[in-house]
C-alpha cells in the first residue's frame, strides 16, 4: 500500500509539473494585434493622445494590427473589452485608472492579457501587467523652474483628481519648488475626485488659484487642462503680467498663445514596446513598467519662453537626478501630498 501510494503521489507531482510547464509556455506566444482603450478622444495633446499615439507607433514598429477604442468615458468598459477580445486582440491596454477593475476581470474571463494603471498589486503572470507611471523627477525640475521664474512668490498646482500618477508629480513639483526657493508658496487645488474631463471646472478652479496670487500654474488634467489654459490666457497675475502654465504628459506647443512655459512630457512607446516583448518572451505580468529621465521617456519640454540660463540649470538638475546626486521622493498618498503645500484652495473640490 505504501509503495502504491508513493507511486500515485509521484504521478500527481509529475502531472503538476507538466501542467505548470504548459502554463508557463502558454504565457509566451505570438502577438498579432494591440488594442488600447481610452476614456476620451486621442486628440487631447495629453493622457489619451499620448497613449493612443504610442500604441499606434508600437503596433506599426512591431507589425501588429492596431485596435484603438477611443472616447469610452469613465463607466463600464467590460463590453468593449469583450468585443476587442472577440476581435482577436493579443494585448489590451486599459489606459485609465477607472478601468483597472474591469480589465483584470475580462482578462480572467477571456484569457486575453491586459495592462492596467495604478494597481501593481493586481499583476498576474501572463495575464495582468501594471504600468503605474510616475513623472515625479521631471516634475521636480518643473518645480525648480517655477521657483526661479515666479514674480509673485506664489505658484499653484491644479489637478483633476488624485490618482497615484498625479500625486507623485504634485509631490515632485513641490519638492523642486521648496529646494530651489523655500520662500515660494504653493497653492494646491483639486477640481474634483475624478474631474479629468471637466474643462469648466478646470477654468473655475484655476481662476481661483490665480486670484489667490499664483502667477505660475502646474496643471494636471486631461480634457480639464483646456479649461486651465483658458483661465491662464484670460487672467492676469498680481503684477498685471502674464500667468505661465506648465502642462503634463503631452506637448501643446502648437496651441500656445504665449502662456505655455513647459510640460512634463511622457513618452509611452518604450513602455508599450516592453509589454509586447515581454508577452512574446513569456514574462508579461511579472514587473511594473516605468518612465524615467535617463531614456527620455519622461522629460521637461523646452520652449522659447524659458530663459537660457534657467534651461541650463534645469538640464544640470536632470544630470544630478540621473546620477543620484539629487533624490526626488516618490510620494503617492494624497494626504502626504497635501502636507507639502502651503495651502489647499477652499474653492476646489
Amino acid at each position: 500500500m505504501k509503495h502504491r501510494g508513493t507511486t500515485f503521489l509521484s504521478g500527481i507531482a509529475a502531472s503538476a509539473v507538466l501542467a505548470l510547464g504548459l502554463t508557463a509556455t502558454a504565457f509566451a506566444g505570438e502577438v498579432t494585434s494591440l488594442a488600447v482603450l481610452v476614456p476620451e478622444q486621442g486628440t487631447d495633446f495629453g493622457w489619451n493622445q499620448q497613449g493612443v499615439d504610442a500604441a499606434r507607433a508600437v503596433a506599426a514598429a512591431q507589425g501588429l494590427e492596431f485596435l484603438p477604442a477611443e472616447g469610452l468615458g469613465y463607466g463600464d468598459v467590460r463590453p468593449t473589452l469583450r468585443e476587442l477580445a472577440e476581435d482577436g486582440a493579443s494585448l489590451m491596454i486599459a489606459h485609465a485608472s477607472g478601468y483597472n477593475t474591469a480589465a483584470p476581470e475580462i482578462a480572467a474571463e477571456t484569457g486575453v492579457p491586459v495592462a492596467i494603471v495604478d494597481r501593481p498589486m493586481d499583476m498576474k503572470p501572463g495575464l495582468v501587467a501594471d504600468y503605474t507611471l510616475h513623472g515625479h523627477e521631471a516634475a521636480y525640475m518643473a518645480g525648480a523652474l517655477a521657483a526661479q521664474m515666479t514674480r509673485s512668490g506664489t505658484v499653484g498646482i491644479v489637478v483633476s483628481g488624485e490618482p497615484p500618477s498625479w500625486n507623485s508629480q504634485s509631490a515632485g513639483f513641490a519638492q523642486g519648488v521648496h529646494a530651489t526657493n523655500a520662500d515660494v508658496k504653493i497653492i494646491y487645488a483639486v477640481i474634483g475626485p475624478a474631474a479629468y474631463g471637466d474643462a469648466a471646472g478646470g477654468r473655475r478652479v484655476t481662476e481661483s488659484v490665480i486670484a489667490a496670487g499664483a502667477d505660475i500654474i502646474f496643471g494636471q488634467g486631461n480634457g480639464s487642462s483646456f479649461g486651465m489654459i483658458e483661465a491662464v490666457e484670460t487672467s492676469k497675475a498680481p503684477d498685471g503680467g502674464n500667468v505661465w502654465f506648465i502642462d503634463v504628459i503631452g506637448d501643446k506647443s502648437s496651441l500656445d498663445k504665449g502662456h505655455l512655459l513647459s510640460s512634463v512630457v511622457w513618452n509611452m512607446e518604450p513602455v508599450y514596446t516592453a509589454m509586447v516583448e515581454d508577452l512574446k518572451a513569456g514574462s508579461f505580468g511579472t514587473k511594473s513598467y516605468k518612465i524615467q529621465l535617463s531614456d527620455d521617456s519622461v522629460k521637461l519640454l523646452k520652449t522659447d519662453h524659458i530663459p537660457a540660463e534657467s534651461w541650463d540649470s534645469a538640464m544640470a538638475l536632470r544630470d544630478d537626478i540621473i546620477a543620484g546626486k539629487v533624490t526626488v521622493d516618490l510620494i503617492t498618498d494624497a494626504q502626504a501630498v497635501r502636507a507639502l503645500m502651503n495651502s489647499v484652495d477652499a474653492g476646489s473640490e
